[in-house]
């Protein structure tokens, strides 16, 4: 370990945000997450028609387990990229499993490694991060994409659709939020302000979602750009029962639609566990909703100035209600 800053050393947040991956508790934590894992599997295993005698390109391969996948599945050759430090450890894992004859890894960025062949028919990778979009590999997945897909490639997965509701939560709001309005005595509230705009990554029971969801921004992988994921999405929730909204939370759902049959899954709270949670984005102050109330409002979402890998989010929405309107505007960060 070096205590010199990242600026002398020459490497920056990125690396170090890179190197992280570096860590095998991560990698355990991703590899046990069984509907990510098994999904991934599933839907390569029963495309072995697809995979077949094709060239494979597999983006950020980490451990090598995708790439293990398709290999074991007929591909002619798969490629693996990664600059974390865990590619070490994935060139022992596939020698290990007798695939070096099928598999190569390149240690490297994909913006600036040279792969033997011109292209590639079929790019794997799991580059989802949380709120689909945080700390996210998906602009390195369209690079690659830009660079080596063949014209009529797949890319598995291909489609991913963003969702928002909102919840009841005030047991732990006044937990986590609230309680720095009196701390032994003493105000904190200017922690409180800082606390209320930063989401919060975790599991949400699905009996505290007390509305519909709403279905605000779909990618295609295959024809999105870079530009894309900068953007505001409308939305329009319904209050499914009389109650107290006190957040927003947000998830993803993730689709392999080159599969014969297309596979699927949800990181939503009514879902099984995913490592990925729902993201939760507390209101300024909570509204009073009756059973068909709606919630109407729009998502920007776009990549933080000084560090692209973080969130500059805001969302906008207004309520009318026999409590009164609620009209209001926060803008939170993720990092």
């Amino acid at each position: 370990m070096t205590d010199k800053a990242p600026e002398t050393t020459g490497l920056t947040s990125k690396d170090y945000y890179f190197d992280s991956y570096a860590h095998f508790g991560i990698h355990e934590e991703m590899l046990k997450d069984e509907v990510r894992t098994t999904s991934y599997r599933n839907a390569i295993y029963l495309s072995k028609h697809l995979f077949k005698d094709k060239v494979v390109l597999d983006v950020g391969c980490g451990t090598g387990i995708l790439s293990m996948f398709a290999a074991s599945c007929g591909a002619k050759h798969v490629y693996g990229v990664d600059m974390s430090n865990i590619i070490d450890q994935a060139r022992i894992i596939v020698a290990d499993n007798n695939l070096t004859d099928r598999i190569t890894l390149i240690k490297g960025k994909v913006e600036e490694v040279e792969l033997p062949v011109k292209e590639v028919d079929i790019i794997i990778s799991e580059w989802m991060g949380y709120f689909l979009l945080y700390e996210s590999m998906l602009d390195t997945v369209l690079v690659a994409r830009d660079r080596w897909l063949a014209k009529d490639g797949l890319i598995f997965p291909d489609k991913a659709v963003m969702h928002i509701a909102s919840i009841e939560d005030g047991q732990y709001r006044e937990e986590k939020i609230d309680f720095w309005d009196n701390v032994y005595g003493f105000k904190m509230t200017s922690i409180r302000d800082a606390a209320l705009k930063e989401p919060l990554v975790d599991v949400v029971d699905p009996s505290n979602v007390n509305s519909s969801a709403s279905a605000f921004k779909e990618i295609d992988i295959l024809t999105v750009t870079k530009e894309d994921l900068a953007f505001t999405a409308p939305f329009r929730i319904t209050s499914n029962r009389d109650d107290y909204v006190h957040a927003f939370i947000a998830w993803f759902d993730i689709v392999f639609s080159a599969c014969h049959k297309p596979i699927h899954f949800s990181t939503g709270p009514a879902a099984k566990y995913t490592h990925w949670k729902q993201t939760v984005f507390y209101t300024p102050d909570a509204m009073v909703v009756e059973a068909g109330d709606v919630i109407e409002g729009s998502i920007t979402c776009k990549p933080n100035t000084d560090n692209p890998r973080d969130l500059d989010i805001d969302i906008s929405y207004e309520h009318e209600g026999k409590a009164g309107t609620t009209k209001e505007s926060v803008r939170y960060k993720m990092n």
